[in-house]
């Protein structure tokens, strides 16, 4: 094991890992994102020094290993996207919901990748916008427009079907 320690480690594990597997999930399987986010935490366990900046590091890494896993397993891909069908949603309907967690969900797989990287990090992973620019090396200006096209993109689609029911 490098210098950094265990406890911080265990801290961070806790406090990220299945913000980063959610993370992961845009080009993943669950078994796959949570096999990368365990990869990212090994490398940095066998470090000699901290990052800088240790939860931008650990998204910009676990995205770098989702994305080269994607590029390199391309006939697996296929086969995971035929099976993503039937994957559980990303949001949970509930009785008292205000919107519906499925059109929630069809809006955000609408959305270019970009923005819905961008809307992931930013309410699933709660990162500020300089983090997020520096997972997805966008100036944070990029990654604030990304954002606010991406949450009125989905808010015109999840309207729409209500404004045909009201004409």
């Amino acid at each position: 094991m490098g210098i950094i320690e265990a406890t911080k480690l265990g801290a961070w594990f806790d406090a990220y890992a299945r913000q980063m597997a959610l993370y992961a999930r845009q080009w993943l399987s669950w078994p796959s994102a949570a096999d990368a986010v365990q990869d990212v935490f090994l490398r940095l366990a066998r470090q000699n020094a901290e990052p800088r900046n240790v939860k931008a590091w650990l998204f910009r890494s676990v995205r770098n290993a989702a994305i080269s896993q994607v590029r390199s397993h391309w006939r697996r891909r296929r086969r995971e996207q035929e099976a993503t069908a039937d994957r559980k949603g990303w949001f949970e309907t509930r009785p008292d919901d205000l919107i519906d967690a499925r059109a929630a969900q069809e809006a955000l797989a609408g959305l270019p990748v970009e923005q819905r990287e961008v809307v992931v990090l930013r309410i699933w992973a709660d990162m500020p916008w300089r983090d997020i620019g520096e997972v997805t090396a966008s100036p944070t200006t990029s990654v604030r427009r990304q954002y606010i096209a991406a949450l009125a993109a989905m808010r015109e689609r999840m309207e729409s079907p209500c404004k045909k029911k009201m004409n």
